[in-house]
């Protein structure tokens, strides 16, 4: 896993969500963040890893992130949570036009949608996000910076 600025990704995103009422990882490789880490039960999709995090979830709202995106802050976070009333998931159109499917909230309802899809074997993230009663917010009405959406890949994909 890549560092920025000395610490791992997942560990900016994690702090992200420090106030957030439950704080976990789904991964099929161990970690050690001080936080429960649990497997996908269909694995090798991120919709596979929405699946496991909403099954997990003990709270009625899941905030998804994925654990490349280090620029994440706890004021995103609780822009998108101003947003869910009425929705099942709050949804970013980012700077490009595309929607962020790995910073969103999700509504726990949604496993069974997940679950649908994925034994269908469509394991296409895109076209859950497509599905699910979402509430699509431009990523400008957040007031975040853009590189909120740096999707860090590599070394240099990182300012």
């Amino acid at each position: 896993m890549y560092s920025y600025r000395g610490k791992p990704l997942a560990a900016w995103v994690l702090g992200s969500l420090g106030d957030a009422d439950e704080r976990f990882i789904v991964s099929d490789r161990p970690y050690s963040f001080g936080v429960p880490v649990y497997p996908d039960l269909y694995p090798g999709s991120s919709l596979g890893g929405l699946h496991a995090a909403l099954l997990h979830a003990t709270q009625s709202w899941v905030a998804l992130a994925a654990c490349d995106l280090p620029f994440l802050t706890a004021d995103y976070w609780d822009e998108l949570l101003k947003r869910r009333e009425g929705a099942r998931a709050v949804v970013v159109t980012g700077p490009d036009g595309h929607h962020e499917p790995l910073a969103v909230l999700y509504h726990k309802s949604l496993s069974g949608l997940a679950e649908r899809q994925l034994r269908a074997s469509d394991l296409e993230i895109q076209a859950f996000v497509g599905a699910a009663p979402a509430r699509l917010v431009p990523w400008r009405e957040l007031g975040v910076a853009e590189k909120t959406f740096v999707n860090a890949n590599c070394f240099s994909d990182l300012p």
